[in-house]
């Protein structure tokens, strides 16, 4: 097969990217704040535990890493077609600095995922079992991704940017052939997003029970204002409308799955932090005052998620020069 060198001045740009998130956050910011939820939703299903599951596509990323420098390439089934994935060597030090998580808790974490059988040593060598590949498969990230880059692709295109409208079916297919490298991406840029809020929120159970709050306000703006306008103007909205409804308790344990008993000492320090507010039906909301903690986060993310995707867009432009 023939390589074409692929034309610089087609190349998409993560700033371009960037810009259209920002002038079409209403329609884009209620996809992915959503798709997040998910995310967290799953993560949390998987060990019950968000540094758990943490540390797990830490190690993963490390042997995608060693995979990357050594120029190998793996699809999404040769990645997961054998019984065991070889990590990097770590030890409790590393995993309690990288992860931001106290050594004795990174210690107590790792011995029950070896307990588990998740992580198993043989020799010198560190494996991840095929047991927690139920756990960690990515197959509902990838969907969900691939249709939100489908959708950022067709606003992409109205804007001239890039050639051609990006299905989501073939969105999937260029990930899941390209898993190695783009799933390297996506890591580098989920795991410093949840290092990021767990350094605001001071543990991600918290940050977990926040988001379902911003979820349910981003949908609940949607049924009333119907706005079509640029994410700083959206998300004041969201912020200063009274009338839009907040959410109980019971509402936010059953869609993150963590217990009830759990969430509810979560949100009453999300209120005493004033990260949010509760009514006499016992609805949490947002808070105005956190708008301005909240703004400069949330564009860093954002900035991480223009990165990722123009680097997919880029893998598909040149898959798809390479097939001509």
């Amino acid at each position: 097969m023939k390589n074409i060198i692929p034309d610089i001045s087609r190349q998409i740009y993560k700033e371009d990217i960037k810009k259209l998130i920002e002038n079409k956050y209403s329609t884009l910011g209620p996809l992915w704040v959503n798709y997040q939820i998910e995310w967290m939703n799953g993560i949390y299903s998987s060990f019950k535990n968000h540094d758990k599951f943490l540390i797990i596509i830490y190690l993963l990323k490390k042997t995608i890493d060693v995979y990357s420098r050594s120029f190998v390439l793996l699809s999404y089934d040769q990645f997961y077609e054998r019984d065991t994935v070889e990590i990097k060597k770590f030890n409790i030090s590393e995993i309690s600095y990288e992860l931001n998580i106290p050594k004795e808790s990174a210690r107590r974490k790792i011995y029950e995922l070896v307990k588990l059988g998740v992580i198993k040593k043989n020799k010198k060598k560190f494996l991840i079992d095929r047991f927690c590949f139920n756990h960690v498969k990515p197959e509902n990230s990838i969907k969900r991704m691939a249709r939100f880059l489908a959708i950022l692709s067709n606003l992409y295109n109205k804007e001239n940017f890039i050639s051609r409208k990006i299905t989501s079916s073939e969105l999937e297919t260029v990930i899941k052939n390209n898993f190695s490298y783009i799933w390297k991406i996506y890591y580098e840029m989920q795991i410093p997003m949840m290092l990021t809020y767990k350094k605001v929120f001071k543990d991600l159970e918290t940050f977990h029970i926040f988001g379902a709050c911003v979820v349910n306000q981003h949908i609940r703006i949607e049924k009333l204002n119907n706005l079509r306008t640029h994410r700083t103007n959206y998300l004041g909205a969201i912020f200063l409308d009274k009338k839009i409804q907040g959410i109980n308790a019971m509402s936010i344990s059953d869609i993150t799955g963590i217990p009830r008993a759990t969430a509810i000492r979560k949100l009453q320090k999300l209120v005493k932090n004033n990260y949010l507010t509760i009514d006499e039906k016992k609805h949490y909301r947002l808070t105005g005052n956190f708008a301005k903690q909240l703004l400069p986060i949330q564009k860093i993310v954002l900035d991480r998620l223009a990165n990722f995707s123009s680097k997919v867009f880029n893998s598909i432009e040149i898959s798809s020069k390479n097939k001509t």
